[in-house]
């Protein structure tokens, strides 16, 4: 079902690298009108890359609008156009130095559908290898570092608030339960 909104005026308020800010005059089916603020993102790919013994990457890096060092999985935004997956193979290698020859597709999640038409897509990645190529960090990323956890470590990090980020605590648990769910 959809929402019936007729749309007045668009604003493209600022056209910038990571979205785009549009502020919509809209009208109700009763008249009403109201405003939309939507921030227009190209979305993105997020990897819960695993090691056979459970273990997984985890990144750490600072990130501005906090103003804060975060754990995190890697990630990072689609080019235009580019499919997710090949995305993820990408970032993967550019921010961990691992290459990943066993791909899935867990889930894609909005991040914040209130305001923003970013979309992340969660892939599981394992059969991991180092990457000929290593690290290829762009300049906000030189302070990122890069940690190898369990998985149950990583559990426990987001129990204790170590972890906050949305797309990080929803890797990890679908991971989790994914690989838990065939040991029974």
């Amino acid at each position: 079902m959809k929402m019936n909104l007729k749309l007045l005026k668009r604003n493209i308020i600022y056209e910038g690298k990571v979205f785009t800010t549009i502020v919509d005059d809209v009208e109700y089916p009763s008249g009403n009108r109201s405003i939309r603020e939507v921030a227009k993102h190209p979305g993105g790919a997020v990897i819960l890359a695993i090691f056979p013994d459970e273990k997984i990457l985890l990144i750490k890096q600072h990130r501005y609008p906090i103003d804060k060092f975060i754990y995190e999985l890697p990630a990072g935004k689609l080019n235009k156009g580019e499919d997710p997956l090949d995305c993820a193979k990408r970032e993967l290698e550019e921010e961990t130095g691992y290459m990943a020859y066993n791909w899935e597709k867990l889930t894609a999640i909005y991040t914040t559908p209130g305001f923003c038409s970013e979309q992340l897509h969660i892939f599981l990645a394992t059969e991991l290898q180092l990457s000929e190529n290593g690290r290829n960090l762009e300049e906000g990323e030189l302070t990122m570092t890069l940690e190898i956890v369990p998985i149950q470590k990583a559990i426990d990090m987001i129990e204790n608030q170590e972890i906050v980020d949305g797309k990080t605590i929803c890797g990890i648990m679908l991971g989790y339960h994914k690989i838990n769910k065939y040991k029974k």
